[in-house]
């Protein structure tokens, strides 16, 4: 069986990382994979990137112009929605040629267009599509923050200052329903359980359980399967030879925040200073005791924010450094307000560093409440502060748990052989 993951990049973002660990562990396991990608960031062999032609960029730049101009020329929100309006036909690939199974991860921002998506779909090859975000089964947006109108129809999006019913997101969410129908049989893979169970609830996905009564397959399922990790790189290490490897101090206990643009609302640092600051005005014993470390882009501007001595770190990429780093901290926090499975945990456990998050997405089907971390309530800065403390009493008991976990869950061989399951 051979089978092609396509995915935006092989490197950049949460959903490019989740593919390329998932292709390596199907190989590892009989399975053959290979990767196809708009952007090549890594030397893996078994990558494909399209040519990078003007057409290519421009297919980029023009969908981000087209939001632009339907969000009356604001930039709010720019990242937060695609249109698939722009992309490549990859059909005539020989890597597509090659696949008996085509598995969609994440292919916004000019990769492939609506149009392109219904040629894969026609190609008759099977057809996978893990939920990296909700895109998937809504009109525009990557998460919909509470909005429950894709279980329609999206209209009046909240993400656009159009002010009218049938806006961007209602129109995209036309095509894509015009889409699914073609589909004789596809499989969405929600990451978390969290995302399978809205996806079902989506306009776009409803049919798609089979009919037990008239024994009807549908021409959709959704299943879940987790993210899988290299257990042989994110794994305990002793924790001064990796703090000494990313020249953090002996002498405290340090916070980790981490996340590719650490400025991202939606990643919640503004959570994580006010929580210091409470931890500071109720636990003054401990303040010549913490430390914090934020690493992603824009780190530098935390500088002054944070109550306790800062270290700041440009985003990592190499996953041998950030195994070290996970493992130089005593508590990894991630006070996200929406996320699906944040591989951030996924690596912080198999590193055995306890995690404190808020109880949002697919994150309380990760963190096991006063077991393996704390799991806050969400945007509660006293509870996530009280959830640090915990932690940072219960270290060791909770790191043992968390790596034990880890090991289980995301183990490579074991989530391949759920992927082989749906790929036959």
């Amino acid at each position: 069986m051979n089978v092609l993951l396509v995915n935006t990049s092989d490197r950049m973002g949460g959903a490019a990382i989740a593919a390329i660990r998932l292709m390596d562990a199907l190989n590892a396991n009989g399975i053959k994979a290979k990767m196809l990608v708009r952007i090549k960031h890594t030397d893996s062999l078994t990558v494909s990137a399209l040519p990078q032609t003007f057409k290519l960029k421009w297919n980029f730049v023009w969908e981000r112009a087209l939001v632009w101009i339907h969000n009356r020329f604001r930039k709010k929100n720019l990242w937060q929605m695609d249109i698939a309006s722009m992309g490549t036909d990859i059909t005539q690939l020989e890597e597509f040629k090659w696949a008996d199974v085509i598995h969609i991860h994440w292919v916004n921002q000019g990769f492939l267009s609506v149009s392109n998506l219904e040629k894969i779909v026609m190609s008759g090859k099977r057809i996978v599509w893990t939920l990296h975000d909700q895109w998937p089964y809504t009109g525009i947006c990557h998460y919909t923050d509470g909005c429950e109108r894709f279980q329609e129809h999206c209209h009046h999006c909240h993400l656009l200052d159009e002010r009218k019913e049938k806006d961007l997101s209602y129109r995209l969410f036309d095509k894509k329903m015009k889409l699914y129908r073609l589909v004789n049989r596809i499989t969405f893979v929600g990451c978390s359980q969290w995302i399978a169970d809205l996806a079902k609830k989506s306009a776009l996905l409803k049919g798609c359980e089979p009919d037990r009564v008239n024994g009807t397959i549908p021409p959709c399922k959704v299943v879940h399967i987790p993210n899988t990790i290299d257990q042989n790189v994110f794994c305990p290490t002793d924790k001064l030879k990796a703090r000494d490897a990313h020249g953090l101090p002996h002498d405290k206990m340090l916070l980790l925040f981490s996340s590719m643009k650490v400025t991202d609302k939606r990643k919640g640092i503004d959570y994580l200073v006010e929580a210091c600051r409470l931890l500071k005005q109720q636990h003054p014993e401990l303040n010549d005791r913490i430390g914090i470390v934020v690493v992603g882009q824009k780190a530098e501007e935390m500088s002054g924010m944070f109550p306790y001595p800062l270290h700041s770190l440009s985003y990592i990429s190499d996953e041998h450094s950030m195994a070290l780093l996970y493992s130089s901290v005593d508590a990894f926090v991630t006070p996200s307000l929406q996320d699906n499975l944040p591989n951030t945990i996924v690596e912080a456990m198999s590193c055995g560093t306890p995690c404190v998050g808020f109880r949002v997405g697919g994150i309380p089907e990760m963190i096991h409440h006063q077991i393996d971390g704390y799991l806050a309530e969400t945007q509660n800065a006293q509870d996530l502060s009280d959830g640090i403390m915990y932690v940072l009493e219960n270290r060791e008991c909770l790191s043992k748990a968390a790596a034990q976990y880890a090991a289980r869950t995301y183990n490579p061989g074991r989530v391949a052989r759920l992927y082989e399951e749906v790929y036959q």
